[in-house]
């Protein structure tokens, strides 16, 4: 078994021609990360920064234009690398007449599960995902909320160490959202590497380990959440006993009045906060 980390990008560029003169775009900049194994990352960035495009390149769907990938010690865009990824797209597309098992099941196969166990890793997949009971419901039935879940589903069926998550709560309300924190925080439990990319920063925070925020193609800020959204210019004293004539008298005199301090500790923006300062706008606007 390899070790290192989940995935390693290494100054990653992509550039597209458009338009009849084939003027450049680049819409990833030398953009290098790595993910650690067993954690949760967050992938952001507003419409258009180039996060889609790292992922397709990550999961061997665009060839890049320079740069390295690889993804648990494999090269990406391989056998090795696919078999071991699961991959939700952003608007999935399943065929209506299928029921929510037969979908999974012919995913299993797709990808790689042995006849004899094909059975109960749908089974699994579906009791994960909470669809056993819906298993037998054609797709065509399903709510938004609920083809998200299959789609996590066949995602997730071939047990993976790896799964890459595009905007998986899209157009779902607030209790499937809910509910598909809790299935990411339980792959997480069985030890898999999730990748989020999301535009719910509030599910982000609560779920992600590390963050990157990406912004008209570049890097902006990478790092664990606790670290990056903590402000370290700034401290909170919690005093005990404080007697309002020592908080009149503020800090120089509280030893005066009896108070003291118990607690230093850092204020914390939100991720909201956070991501409004360092992007600039979709360049789709």
């Amino acid at each position: 078994m390899k070790t290192g980390p989940a995935i390693a990008v290494k100054g990653l560029t992509k550039d597209f021609r458009i338009g009849l003169r084939g003027l450049k775009l680049r819409a990833v900049d030398n953009v290098s990360f790595e993910i650690p194994r067993g954690q949760v990352f967050g992938l952001l960035g507003p419409n258009g920064c180039g996060k889609s495009t790292t992922l397709k390149i990550i999961l061997g769907l665009v060839s890049p234009t320079a740069g390295e990938v690889s993804i648990l010690g494999f090269p990406f865009a391989t056998t090795s690398a696919r078999s071991r990824t699961g991959f939700l797209p952003e608007a999935p597309y399943f065929h209506k007449f299928l029921t929510g098992r037969e979908l999974v099941a012919y995913c299993a196969r797709l990808s790689g599960v042995k006849s004899e166990s094909v059975n109960p890793a749908v089974e699994e997949a579906l009791a994960l995902t909470a669809m056993t009971e819906a298993g037998d419901r054609t797709i065509g039935t399903y709510s938004k909320g609920m083809l998200q879940r299959i789609g996590l589903a066949q995602a997730i069926v071939h047990d993976p160490e790896l799964v890459i998550l595009d905007e998986p709560t899209a157009g779902v309300d607030p209790l499937g959202s809910a509910a598909i924190g809790q299935m990411i925080k339980a792959m997480k439990a069985k030890g898999k590497t999730i990748v989020l990319c999301s535009h719910l920063l509030g599910q982000v925070e609560q779920v992600c380990d590390r963050i990157a925020i990406m912004d008209r193609g570049k890097l902006v800020l990478e790092g664990r959440v606790d670290d990056v959204l903590t402000r370290r210019d700034q401290s909170i004293i919690t005093v005990e006993n404080l007697t309002p004539e020592a908080r009149r008298a503020a800090e120089e005199i509280l030893a005066q009045h009896g108070a003291r301090v118990t607690s230093l500790t850092h204020p914390r923006r939100s991720l909201d906060d956070l991501f409004r300062e360092l992007v600039t706008g979709s360049r789709d606007a």
